[in-house]
């Protein structure tokens, strides 16, 4: 939906240079973010499980390719997330404040939600689960490292507590509520990447270190390879939920709000290279081909270290399946409101909202497969949204000059976007299946 803004000059604008659609977004309530919301939000939506990953698509993909693809990863989405934010306002006096409004804007009314919105529910539905999975992991490893002489639950118990933890703050109605939440996962996705990396450094290589392919066959060698590809992606997410934080910020045509949310993505990109570089390459260079899938869970040593960073990705993943999930809730709210007759408010909030998380609370402990989640959600959801699907939104709506650098740039993401989504959706489901084959459920 867009919000129509008035003149400047309009005496009903003198301190709210807005004026809100009667169809308005749930949590456009306050338009009063900073700059700095936007860089806190995004690296709380981008910076999340995905880093801790890194090293070990770096085993499959090896050295020079490894790099490469983080490097051109971070390049494209920085453009994509560009034009994002350019395109929030690209009708004068028009907010998209959502993706599903810049596309029906784009591909029209009719096929604009069909491109956009499952593509964008895979990208906040996948993130929560698989931000079930990582929770309960690294609250399972804190307290094994914390409380040795405890009992050891089952790792699916541990899923259950995180999940148990936001059917409570679920009930929070909007993106301004949770800022606090949202804040203090951005620090700790910097506190506990920077230990990740720092920890591996001073572990040093381990003993026989090797850097070539893992020993396996050649057919899951390849699969391995695209799933990898799908992991690197997942790891540059915030496209998707980009929109809805623009949309927290004020705007006037003296100060249109991509000025401040450009900044303020601009610090997050910021952070996001001292996070994923260093992570990636550091414990690639420690453990070699042997490193697990989630480089935390290889170190052991200085336990207190490990045990904190481990509280910190807890801290952190909480804080992100907020940020993906509300977006998802005010859909499931204005669905139940249109289709059901249902009363805004409490009641609506509580049933829609814990409905959600049971479901993400379910699939994850189902399937607490980090890695392939990763793979399979980065290629078939994070792709589009992030790598292609605002180029293309681009090339529609600005229509740059044919054979312009522009517009060779925007091809150019299309094409990587779509090669990384093929390949890592297929990799990424093959290994679902080929684990969970082997796998012993609800352990």
């Amino acid at each position: 939906m867009s919000v129509k803004m008035v003149s400047a000059s309009s005496p009903t604008s003198k301190n709210l240079q807005e004026v809100q659609s009667d169809q308005k977004w749930v949590d456009n309530g306050s338009r009063n973010a900073k700059w700095w919301y936007s860089t806190f939000h995004t690296v709380t939506a981008m910076i999340g499980a995905g880093v801790l990953s890194l090293p070990y698509a770096m085993a499959y993909l090896g050295w020079v390719p490894g790099t490469l693809m983080l490097l051109l990863s971070w390049c494209l989405t920085l453009n994509t997330m560009w034009q994002m934010i350019q395109l929030h306002e690209c009708v004068p006096g028009t907010r998209f404040d959502r993706y599903i409004d810049l596309g029906r804007h784009a591909f029209g009314p009719k096929l604009g939600p069909w491109i956009v919105l499952p593509q964008q529910l895979i990208v906040q539905v996948g993130c929560n689960i698989v931000y079930m999975v990582t929770g309960g992991k690294c609250l399972k490893k804190f307290m094994e490292i914390a409380c040795t002489n405890c009992t050891q639950l089952k790792q699916s118990y541990w899923i259950l507590i995180f999940g148990a933890i936001h059917f409570f703050l679920s009930q929070l109605p909007n993106f301004n509520s949770v800022a606090g939440v949202s804040l203090a996962a951005a620090v700790m996705s910097l506190s506990y990447s920077t230990i990740a990396w720092v920890a591996c450094l001073g572990k040093g290589r381990v003993d026989n270190v090797s850097y070539a392919h893992k020993a396996t066959s050649e057919t899951d060698l390849i699969f391995r390879v695209f799933n990898a590809l799908g992991q690197i992606s997942f790891a540059f997410a915030g496209h998707a939920v980009a929109l809805e934080i623009q949309a927290t910020i004020p705007s006037t045509p003296e100060k249109p709000s991509r000025i401040p949310m450009w900044k303020g993505a601009l610090g997050a990109y910021f952070i996001n290279a001292i996070c994923y570089f260093p992570v990636a390459i550091i414990g690639y260079w420690a453990f070699g081909r042997d490193v697990d899938d989630n480089v935390l869970m290889a170190l052991e040593r200085p336990a207190w270290l490990i045990a904190s960073a481990n509280l910190m990705v807890f801290i952190h993943v909480v804080g992100s399946y907020q940020v993906y999930a509300m977006p998802v809730f005010d859909l499931i709210e204005r669905m139940m409101i249109k289709k059901f007759n249902f009363r805004s408010g409490l009641g609506l909030r509580l049933v829609a909202r814990s409905s959600f998380v049971a479901f993400t609370l379910i699939v994850g402990v189902t399937f607490p497969f980090f890695g392939d989640l990763l793979g399979f959600f980065g290629g078939f959801g994070f792709a589009p949204t992030s790598y292609f699907l605002p180029s293309i939104m681009w090339l529609i709506i600005k229509k740059p000059k044919r054979f312009s650098i522009n517009w060779f740039i925007n091809w150019a993401a299309i094409y990587v976007g779509v090669c990384i989504m093929l390949a890592s959706t297929i990799g990424g489901f093959r290994n679902i299946i080929a684990d969970s084959s082997t796998y012993s459920f609800y352990t």
